[in-house]
């Protein structure tokens, strides 16, 4: 869930070129707590990173409710630093290593991926491992729809399908060929991530939500079969993706692969659809994901299935298992935000409400479960 601060629009989250900033900053100076020593990080990138000369500058994007991104300027050439949240963290998350790996593997087959340049696994150099990619420009939607993209539904049906077509497109991915045969087990996959995830709750709550209990026991329940095994992204969303200014219908980038696996894809749709608000749906729902899916012309979750059964030929009837699973997982990761605010791991006030959105997320899996037939 490494999303930005609500509301805010940005162009040019990820490029190749350093020339001429769009007029909106999508950077801001690095917060206090989150600085390091930019002097260490400079020596250490000399000669590491392609025409990285003249004096470092190190910016950061605001958003994100995880895992660091900073912007790193040598003159006119940038780059993008994504390194782990302050504090300790759960087991097998924020693994940047795991993140390079996936990048460096699958940008030359899948376009969408940005270029990684490097890996640094010594935390001596910022107090953290990181690695540094190319900067990428186009357009990230948050929670408002970007006024230049105008008001034309069906420019917002060209997004829609642009998302499921890229998920489709990741999922087709041979990842044996590409070098990344041990990523991840495939074999056991779901019943793995159900059980992970009820352990990572138990980890990160200082309270008991009965609906979390009654939801991982639902889960455990009713693992259902895979019928194939396909790279995993993890966090598919909306707001992963940047969209091509000139043609909204295209995605030139993916971002956040530090979950990426192997394994059962419709993981990947059931977060999509979790994420992907309707117009209908109660309030702590649309509350707790991107709601821009709701303005005219935006595909229903039942569209942006029936368009990926159609694009990738699988069987979505129990496709309600994985959205169900997919909020569940979105609950115990505020949880996992929260608590590291409550314990004063960050000092990022942003996070000091997220507290109740937990409850609300359980409750509407909870819903869909009732309403499921599973």
């Amino acid at each position: 869930m490494d999303t930005p601060r609500a509301g805010q629009r940005v162009i040019g989250t990820v490029g190749t070129e350093g020339g001429g900033d769009p007029p909106q900053r999508d950077t801001t100076s690095v917060r206090p707590d989150e600085q390091f020593d930019v002097a260490a990080l400079q020596a250490y990138l000399r000669g590491r990173l392609p025409d990285a000369a003249g004096p470092l500058t190190v910016e950061q994007f605001p958003g994100g409710h995880s895992n660091l991104t900073y912007l790193l300027r040598f003159g006119e050439r940038q780059f993008v630093m994504r390194r782990p949240p302050l504090g300790p963290v759960a087991p097998t998350a924020h693994d940047m290593t795991r993140e390079y790996r996936v990048l460096n593997a699958i940008w030359p087959v899948f376009p969408p991926a940005p270029r990684p340049y490097l890996l640094c696994e010594d935390p001596s150099v910022i107090g953290a491992p990181f690695y540094v990619m190319e900067r990428r420009r186009g357009i990230v939607i948050r929670r408002e729809w970007p006024p230049e993209l105008g008001t034309d539904p069906e420019t917002r049906r060209k997004v829609s399908e642009a998302m499921v077509d890229v998920m489709a497109a990741l999922h087709a991915v041979d990842y044996a060929a590409v070098g990344l045969a041990t990523l991840g087990k495939p074999e056991g996959f779901v019943q793995r991530q159900v059980k992970g995830w009820a352990e990572r709750w138990e980890r990160a709550k200082d309270r008991e939500v009965p609906a979390i209990t009654e939801l991982a026991r639902w889960l455990a329940e009713r693992i259902p079969t895979p019928t194939d095994a396909t790279l995993v992204h993890g966090d598919l969303k909306l707001d992963n993706t940047m969209l091509d200014p000139a043609d909204p219908g295209r995605v030139v980038a993916v971002f956040d692969w530090e979950m990426c696996t192997t394994g059962d894809p419709l993981v990947d749709l059931g977060t999509l659809l979790c994420y992907w608000a309707e117009a209908g749906d109660p309030y702590p729902r649309r509350e707790s994901v991107v709601q821009v899916t709701t303005l005219p012309g935006f595909y229903t979750r039942e569209q942006v299935a029936t368009r990926y059964a159609a694009k990738t030929g699988r069987d979505l009837s129990k496709i309600a298992f994985y959205e169900i699973f997919a909020l569940y997982k979105t609950a115990v990761v505020v949880q996992q935000i929260y608590i590291r605010w409550k314990r004063g791991q960050t000092r990022d006030a942003r996070f000091a409400g997220f507290g109740p959105r937990v409850e609300a997320l359980a409750e509407a899996a909870l819903t869909l479960a009732a309403k499921s037939g599973l």
